[in-house]
C-alpha cells in the first residue's frame, strides 16, 4: 500500500474520545497523534502524552455525564427539603401554624365542633374528613359542578372553595342538617323523590340544598327562576326536569 493510501485511510479514521473532548476545548484544537511524513515516504504516527498530562486547566474539562446527573439530583433534593420544611413543622405543630389559630369551633348542624384545621384547608374537605359529613360531595373540587354546596347563613356556597378558615362564627347546613328531630325528610328531599330526580345520586345532595335555599329566600318561584337557580348544579344523569319538578312540587307543599 503507498504512502497516499497509508495517508488517506489513517485520515478517514475517526477519532477517538479523546480527540474529539481535545478537539472541542476553548484553548484551541489539541492534535492526539500528528502524522510525520519523511522523505522516503514512510509514514509515521508519534503518539503525544496521555490526556493526563494535557496542559488544560480543570475548569476547561466538561463533567462526566454521570457526574452532571449526580449534581443535579442532589441539587433537586435539597431545594426540595428547603421547601418542604415550613409545611412539616405546621403539621407537627397543632394548634397554630403560620400565623393562624388551627383550632376552630365551627356551627355546623346546629352543633358547636371543634376542628384541627390547616391554614389552606377548604370547607369540603373539613366537613367530610373531619367532621364525618360525607353528604357533602366533591365532584369537580373547582367551584363548577355545585355537587358540593352547602348553606352559610342560608345561603348556598361551594364548600370546595370555600376556605373553612372564613365561615367561623358562621351558620353552616350540610344535607345531613336537614332531617328533622323526629327523622323526618325535608319537603325538598321528600319532593325530589316523589319526582324521581336523583338518578345516580352523585349531585343530589348539592340539588337539594340549592333548593333549599332557594325556597328560603323565595318560597314560591315560577319555573324559569327555579331553572335560573338551579343552573349552578349539574346533572350528569340530565335529570334537570325532574328536579325542578321536584323544586315546584316541593314550592306549592310550603
Amino acid at each position: 500500500m503507498g504512502c497516499g493510501n497509508l495517508t488517506r485511510l489513517f485520515l478517514l479514521r475517526p477519532l477517538s474520545a479523546a480527540a474529539r473532548a481535545g478537539e472541542c476545548t476553548a484553548h484551541g484544537r489539541r492534535r492526539i497523534a500528528r502524522v510525520l511524513v519523511d522523505h522516503s515516504a514512510k509514514l509515521r504516527v508519534e503518539k503525544m502524552t496521555d490526556q493526563r498530562d494535557c496542559c488544560l486547566p480543570e475548569e476547561c474539562v466538561a463533567p462526566s455525564r454521570r457526574a452532571f446527573i449526580k449534581g443535579v439530583i442532589a441539587s433537586g433534593v435539597a431545594v426540595s427539603s428547603v421547601a418542604y420544611a415550613p409545611t412539616t413543622w405546621a403539621q407537627s405543630a397543632p394548634g397554630r401554624a403560620a400565623g393562624v389559630d388551627r383550632l376552630l369551633t365551627l356551627n355546623v348542624n346546629g352543633q358547636a365542633r371543634r376542628v384541627d384545621v390547616l391554614p389552606n384547608e377548604t370547607l369540603a374537605m373539613t366537613l367530610r374528613y373531619k367532621l364525618g359529613l360525607t353528604g357533602t360531595k366533591l365532584g369537580c373540587d373547582r367551584a363548577q359542578c355545585g355537587a358540593c354546596s352547602v348553606l352559610i347563613d342560608d345561603v348556598t356556597h361551594y364548600s370546595c372553595s370555600t376556605l373553612t378558615h372564613r365561615v367561623r362564627g358562621r351558620q353552616i347546613v350540610t344535607v345531613e342538617g336537614l332531617e328533622s328531630p323526629t327523622g323526618e325528610l325535608h319537603p325538598v328531599q321528600q319532593a325530589f323523590i316523589d319526582e324521581l330526580g336523583p338518578q345516580c345520586g352523585f349531585c343530589t345532595p348539592g340539588q337539594v340544598m340549592a333548593a333549599v335555599a332557594l325556597l328560603k329566600d323565595n318560597p314560591s318561584p315560577t319555573r324559569d327562576q327555579a331553572r335560573e337557580v338551579m343552573s349552578g348544579n349539574l346533572c350528569r344523569c340530565g335529570a334537570y326536569d325532574h328536579y325542578l319538578n321536584g323544586v315546584m312540587r316541593a314550592a306549592k307543599g310550603a
